[in-house]
């Protein structure tokens, strides 16, 4: 599931995953699977990316 979450993400849709509405990002995250911040701040991103 971690590239589909980073999908919006990795096509400019939001610079964050929890920025996507329509994620099943979410209910991971309320079910504990994930943390809020997963896959980092922006900045973090764009380190791992280049």
């Amino acid at each position: 599931m971690d590239y589909v979450h980073f999908n919006p993400v990795k096509h400019g849709y939001v610079k964050q995953v929890k920025e996507w509405p329509h994620s099943t990002f979410h209910r991971y995250v309320r079910d504990g699977v994930y943390p809020e911040d997963w896959a980092g701040t922006p900045d973090i991103r764009e380190m791992s990316i280049e």
